[in-house]
């Protein structure tokens, strides 16, 4: 924490909204981000975003300046975004293997070539995520978008590091099979195979 970001926390806990706001200016790009990993659509994300940050402030007085207000701020970012995960009723391998470079989020600034590619790829991760279950999803989320630490993750969403380990293990090898299975089914559909099908009409 800065030295300006303490003098805000204190001013806003004083009251004084004016203060407040550099904190949101400090913090929206990766609360939104944050929210919009974890639910998919910008509106949501939006919605999230602002409810975190009014959550944030009505709360202020539980806040330890003792701990990481971003951890704090993202912990109230992640339950909200698993709450309204859950009421959506949405239903062994190392990710750091060269074998799922896949699951790496793309470097900044892609070439104008690369850019149809990748965003397919983050449309596919996307669809991947959708399918993991709500804490599941901000464990991965935490670590590999924000380079959480076991330790930050179990203190953000309130579990033991060993429930972290094992819920990214999960997930991890959960998203590597749906990927491989993606993979396959497009290998069939390929062109290339469709050309190969003979013709089955005798009017050709």
């Amino acid at each position: 924490m800065n030295d300006n970001e303490a003098i805000w926390l204190a001013q806003a806990r004083e009251g004084e909204k004016d203060a407040f706001s550099h904190i949101v200016e400090a913090y929206q790009r990766p609360v939104f981000s944050l929210c919009y990993r974890m639910l998919g659509d910008a509106g949501d994300a939006e919605d999230a975003a602002q409810e975190t940050f009014l959550r944030a402030y009505r709360h202020l007085n539980r806040y330890d300046p003792g701990r990481s207000f971003a951890t704090w701020l993202l912990s109230i970012a992640s339950h909200y975004c698993i709450d309204r995960l859950r009421k959506r009723r949405l239903p062994s391998f190392s990710i750091d293997d060269e074998e799922y470079d896949w699951w790496q989020p793309p470097d900044p600034g892609p070439s104008p070539e690369m850019a149809l590619v990748m965003d397919e790829k983050q449309t596919r991760i996307r669809q991947l995520l959708d399918g993991l279950a709500p804490r599941d999803r901000a464990v991965v989320v935490l670590h590999y978008w924000y380079e959480y630490s076991y330790e930050e993750i179990a203190d953000t969403l309130a579990l033991s590091e060993s429930a972290v380990k094992s819920r990214l293990y999960r997930a991890r090898r959960a998203l590597a099979e749906s990927w491989q299975l993606q993979e396959a089914q497009m290998e069939i559909l390929e062109p290339d195979h469709v050309e190969r099908i003979p013709y089955e009409t005798p009017a050709f």
